[in-house]
């Protein structure tokens, strides 16, 4: 049985990648924060099965900032493959926690990756890689773009980047950079635009919201489906040689485009209920980003199914039923 370890179980994409771990029989390890409050609502479905809590999931207390317990979990799991999802993830929020954003998502890797150097391990490691390192290069974007990143983010996500690459070649480690590209789900937290937007359309289909307050409408995505891209990242570290790829699906459309997708699902106009709020501009805008995934389908196999306006109507169908029933987020409907 292999063994995984992943920073950032109890976000959107370490959760849907614990369960296609646990569906290939890993034995999966999470590196969760201490908090006061709980945190682990995504993956509270998979805690409280305890055909799983008995003898495939564990949960270990670390955080990304603590090199020593980084060292410590990786000498005690001695994982063969390692997954390092955590991160401060939201773009805005970096202009606002730039130190932050760079211990954790900048940092943080080199933390990681030196507990794996140090301890001898021979654990592939997955670096979560994102598309706005490319920020205001023009698209579309792949493997050989130019980065120019456009926030606190996009810089960190580069320092991660480059020294994944740096010890890949310095020490002969197998490790790989996924350069995601926008993906979204259910799971996604509610600040992040497509979430705000679906969550808003079924809100206001429901009568419980009058508006929704949105920034810059023409800024240009390539928007895929989380579950289809941590297969993407488990088939990297499959592949016979580590590398670097692009996940996306080659689509782009503007934020004016997925409020038509979402309100659209529901039968309203979106435009009688979005008003701009100058609050959610960036101070720096990224315009366009859309991806070349054909690198990653020829060495993988990899290619997405399901793109923007079939992701609305997924995405809007689970924040109408959660909303309707009372239910749980997390957990999404078929």
């Amino acid at each position: 049985m292999k063994k995984a370890l992943i920073t950032g179980i109890t976000g959107q994409d370490g959760s849907y990648l614990a369960e296609l771990l646990l569906s290939k029989d890993y034995e999966v390890h999470g590196i969760v924060r201490r908090s006061s409050s709980p945190n682990t609502q995504r993956i509270n479905h998979l805690i409280t099965d305890e055909s799983l809590m008995d003898s495939k999931l564990f949960l270990h207390y670390g955080d990304l900032s603590d090199s020593s317990r980084m060292m410590a979990l990786v000498e005690l799991v001695a994982p063969d493959e390692v997954y390092n999802l955590a991160a401060q993830s939201h773009v805005r929020v970096s202009f606002d926690e730039p130190e932050l954003t760079g211990s954790t998502t900048g940092l943080g890797s080199i933390r990681l990756l030196e507990a794996i150097r140090v301890s001898g391990s021979n654990a592939r490691f997955y670096q979560a890689s994102s598309s706005e390192m490319f920020g205001a290069s023009p698209p579309p974007q792949n493997e050989e773009t130019p980065f120019y990143p456009r926030s606190p983010y996009g810089v960190a996500k580069l320092y991660s980047y480059w020294i994944t690459k740096n010890y890949r070649e310095s020490y002969d480690m197998f490790a790989t950079n996924g350069i995601l590209f926008n993906h979204e789900s259910p799971r996604r937290g509610e600040t992040f635009v497509t979430r705000k937007i679906t969550l808003a359309a079924a809100r206001i289909k429901a009568g419980l919201q009058d508006k929704l307050l949105m920034g810059n409408l023409d800024a240009v995505r390539d928007w895929g489906y989380a579950p289809e891209y941590v297969e993407g990242m488990w088939r990297m570290l499959q592949a016979d040689a580590p590398d670097d790829f692009v996940l996306a699906t080659g689509t782009e459309h503007s934020v004016r485009d997925f409020l038509g997708f979402a309100f659209g699902h529901v039968g309203l106009d979106w435009e009688k209920y979005v008003e701009h709020d100058p609050r959610f501009l960036r101070p720096a805008e990224v315009d366009s980003l859309v991806g070349d995934h054909s690198a990653v389908t020829r060495v993988t196999g990899w290619r997405p199914s399901v793109l923007p306006a079939e992701l609305a109507r997924i995405m809007v169908e689970a924040d109408s039923h959660v909303i309707e029933n009372q239910s749980t987020p997390w957990i999404d409907v078929p």
